[in-house]
């Protein structure tokens, strides 16, 4: 492998880079530039790179709160922890229950990309611009961004009504302070059967063998290349056999937890370290209930652990769409980062890159990209340059371009 060499200036020391203000003239616009100056700030990088924030906190939804009482939407707020004006449950999502009694009505509206239902209890449909969908116990469906209100009705439920868990981006949109401008997919519908059916199928085909998380990532056509819910969420339907512990792992992105089925004795301990053993120090413990919600903190290790006979159901809600689309998810797993460590290593990468990948990136080195052409994708590759004798002067890098594969004629679909 060559080796890239790049020559730095050594910077100057502290007093020397004292800089010199020159000598500007008056300026026409300095009313106004003297009231524009008066909103910046400027911190020292050290002390203001990392800013003390308000934390996420270990928050619990319970699922008495749509078990019971009248039709209506029991939002999960929890702005005023976060020091954010607006309601939200995480910066950039709201979660909420929605009740709705059998044989009644009620309308649910966002300013959001996203907006994904996941049935708690109950069976009913849901009508709204996007046309009307049917739903049952255990169905998901997402719909994009949706100008007026979408009906949600209950036909059959126990407990007196249907409870629907809810979550949509209108807090990411408020901070940007933004509205969508036109919908990136198509409204989706995830039957319960199908999502069972492909969970017991890579059950059978990892039988015998350890897996961190047995479930199954929901994705959308539209989004091929995160492999995500829609462009903003990300969700998993995953399992946790009877009487195991999956081993504790952790990303960037704030999971907002449904419980969907636990018997007593299912929980998660999460905190923000592990010891040399992997295991999670001075945990929080948070038990599951059926049919609640509970928060788990961005960049904590969280592992579950299943002490009863039964399988335990969860369905995680999160912007990691967001966060996979900006490579910045960095989820990691317990067992990997402690092989890195004993082998004296710190990854460092929030991205994950191969081997290969970051071996064809170190022999290209730093590149000026060259000049793009509609429907082709710039590409780089290192040959062995040889000179005329036998020996090799290095790598000689090589610019070229590579036709870009037409997009399905469709930007999504029910899946």
């Amino acid at each position: 492998m060559s080796t890239v060499e790049v020559s730095l200036s050594r910077l100057p020391s502290a007093d020397a880079a004292v800089l010199k203000t020159p000598a500007t003239p008056a300026s026409k616009h300095a009313k106004e530039e003297a009231k524009w100056c008066e909103t910046a700030n400027i911190f020292e990088y050290g002390a203001a790179a990392n800013p003390v924030m308000a934390p996420i906190p270990v928050l619990v939804h319970p699922a008495i709160l749509h078990e019971q009482g009248s039709t209506r939407i029991i939002p999960f707020d929890i702005n005023d922890c976060l020091d954010i004006d607006s309601p939200c449950t995480s910066p950039n999502l709201m979660a909420s229950f929605v009740r709705v009694c059998e044989t009644e009505s009620i309308d649910t509206k966002a300013v959001a990309t996203s907006q994904a239902f996941y049935v708690i209890r109950g069976s009913g449909e849901t009508t709204g611009e996007h046309g009307a969908v049917s739903w049952s116990e255990g169905d998901l469906f997402v719909v994009p961004v949706t100008k007026g209100a979408l009906t949600h009705t209950c036909h059959s439920a126990a407990k007196g009504g249907a409870a629907l868990y809810w979550v949509h981006d209108e807090p990411l949109m408020e901070y940007l302070g933004v509205a969508p401008a036109g919908k990136k997919f198509e409204p989706t519908l995830f039957k319960r059967e199908r999502m069972l059916a492909e969970v017991e199928e890579i059950a059978h085909a990892n039988r015998g063998t350890e897996v961190n998380r047995l479930g199954v990532l929901l994705g959308n056509k539209a989004c091929d290349q995160t492999k995500t819910l829609t462009h903003v969420l990300w969700s998993l339907l995953n399992s946790i056999p009877a009487n195991s512990v999956q081993r504790p792992h952790r990303h960037n992105s704030v999971a907002l937890d449904l419980a969907v089925a636990a018997k007593p004795g299912v929980y998660t301990l999460m905190g923000k370290e592990i010891d040399t053993n992997g295991d999670i120090v001075d945990p929080i413990r948070c038990d599951w209930t059926p049919g609640g919600v509970f928060v788990t903190p961005p960049g904590w290790w969280h592992s579950h652990h299943n002490e009863s006979d039964e399988v335990a159901w969860v369905l995680p809600m999160q912007d990691a769409g967001l966060y996979t689309h900006q490579r910045t998810l960095d989820i990691r797993f317990v067992d990997d980062e402690l092989a890195l460590h004993k082998a004296g290593k710190i990854r460092g990468s929030a991205f994950a890159v191969t081997c290969r990948q970051y071996t064809e990136m170190v022999e290209l080195g730093a590149q000026v990209p060259h000049e793009k052409k509609q429907g082709m994708k710039r590409v780089w590759s290192a040959e062995k340059d040889i000179a005329t004798g036998a020996k090799m002067v290095g790598m000689k890098r090589v610019a070229s371009y590579a036709k870009v594969p037409p997009k399905p004629a469709s930007s999504g679909g029910s899946a």
